[in-house]
């Protein structure tokens, strides 16, 4: 699994469902300058889990916008699979209602690129290629700075879904540092104390905790 940590963050143009429309040529440099971004993968449309992580980013989206940060979502399914889940009734299996990006990746070559497919392809015995694992992506979350750089990256298997909370607090922490200059100790959270990376500063926190 790499880590992208530090690294810009691949990039690339592809199709999008935003706001019920197709949107082509979609590509998250658009927010470089611009915003924080939170790029999310999910496995499979139509599927259990996904659609609790899908609506619950929708169901916080104005926490989100009041930081500044888009919230992006993709998937190994086309565009029009995207379509079809997001004209689909919640009480009905889908996720009727999200209106941020959902990019379609049925190349698979976006989860490849960010090192999150489910599985590989390789040769059999006679010769013919064939996909060993899931042709899926995992879920996994990148944290992408206003410079297109990422700063925090987790990924769950395929059972196990993610926090929202988790999402938003790393968030808080990597605007917080971006604004003051102080790192931010385990469990921290938005009105929390924070510390300067100096020996003084650790040896001042640990005093008072």
């Amino acid at each position: 699994m790499a880590v992208l940590v530090g690294k810009k963050a691949p990039s690339f143009k592809a199709t999008a469902v935003e706001n019920g429309e197709f949107v082509e040529n979609f590509s998250l440099e658009q927010y470089i300058g611009k915003k924080h971004v939170v790029f999310y993968f999910y496995p499979m449309d139509f599927t259990f889990v996904c659609p609790t992580e899908i609506i619950a980013f929708q169901d916080r989206m104005e926490e989100f916008e009041r930081k500044g940060v888009a919230v992006v979502g993709c998937s190994t399914d086309t565009h029009f699979s995207h379509f079809a889940w997001l004209s689909t009734p919640r009480e009905q299996g889908g996720i009727e209602g999200v209106n941020y990006p959902l990019v379609a990746d049925a190349s698979k070559t976006i989860a490849q690129n960010y090192d999150v497919l489910a599985g590989h392809y390789d040769y059999n015995d006679e010769g013919e290629v064939t996909f060993v694992g899931e042709p899926v992506a995992y879920r996994g979350l990148f944290l992408i700075d206003k410079e297109g750089v990422v700063r925090h990256q987790v990924v769950n298997d395929l059972p196990l879904g993610r926090s929202i909370d988790e999402a938003l607090r790393m968030v808080d922490a990597l605007q917080y540092f971006e604004e003051k200059g102080e790192v931010c100790p385990a469990n921290w959270s938005e009105g929390k104390e924070a510390m300067q990376a100096t020996k003084e500063g650790v040896s001042n926190y640990l005093a008072k905790h």
